[in-house]
């Protein structure tokens, strides 16, 4: 059923208490470790929409792909990357908070987005760098906070990705419109400087890989989308 239906439809109705409950535990957890959410409030629908764009654009529509979520928090972008997803498409969840992650569990069982994929899905409550080197994903979808991360933790992350991507693999992330020029006004001078040089480093691997980048503002905050490329004669181990 579509989300136009009268919102006083029993699916509706679903939708919007499923929603008030991301947004409570999203914001009661972001509270205690803003460093890792990123931000107060869970991402939007279009934000989840363009994130699980590489789900959808596969080059072989007939061939199953492997997706890694890497920060999969409430279930936001999940649901995004779940109604992508078709028969055969695996997907891994993965979510250091183990609040976060036990909620996830919850939506493969109850939601009506999420539950249709539930076969092909797993939740790993760890670092995503935890998760080892023994699978290949064919589209990453990143959802950690870069900007509150050091420069040295991005590249390892972004290091970690390239890993496990295949050649011609896709990964996509986000990061927040005019987080750079806030933070020059507000934030505490190492601070800012912490950010700039994690931003050189994102921008580095946007220049070398990067096949596309949107805007979403439809989303609190607004947000850059970036996708890259992992390049069909480099092979995982480089």
């Amino acid at each position: 059923m579509s989300e136009t239906q009268s919102p006083a439809g029993p699916f509706s109705a679903l939708r919007l208490d499923e929603r008030l409950r991301d947004t409570r535990l999203f914001f009661s957890q972001a509270l205690k470790t803003f460093h890792a959410t990123g931000s107060i409030l869970p991402s939007s629908g279009a934000l989840a929409h363009a994130m699980a764009h590489y789900v959808r654009a596969r080059p072989d529509p007939d061939q199953p792909v492997r997706i890694l979520e890497a920060g999969a928090g409430t279930g936001a972008i999940s649901r995004g990357i779940a109604a992508a997803m078709r028969p055969g498409d695996t997907v891994d969840f993965v979510e250091a908070n183990p609040e976060f992650a036990s909620y996830v569990e919850h939506l493969l069982k109850t939601d009506p987005v999420m539950s249709p994929i539930a076969d092909s899905a797993q939740v790993h409550a760890c670092l995503v760098n935890e998760m080892g080197t023994d699978l290949t994903y064919d589209v990453i979808v990143s959802g950690l906070p870069f900007a509150n991360f050091t420069a040295d933790q991005v590249s390892e992350i972004l290091d970690y990705y390239f890993t496990v991507l295949r050649p011609g693999g896709t990964l996509s992330f986000y990061g927040y419109l005019y987080t750079k020029e806030v933070k020059a006004v507000i934030a505490k001078r190492e601070d800012y400087l912490r950010q700039a040089r994690t931003s050189w480093v994102v921008q580095d691997w946007l220049d070398r890989y990067g096949v596309g980048s949107e805007k979403v503002f439809a989303n609190i905050p607004p947000a850059w989308v970036h996708h890259l490329r992992k390049p069909e004669w480099e092979s995982s181990s480089s």
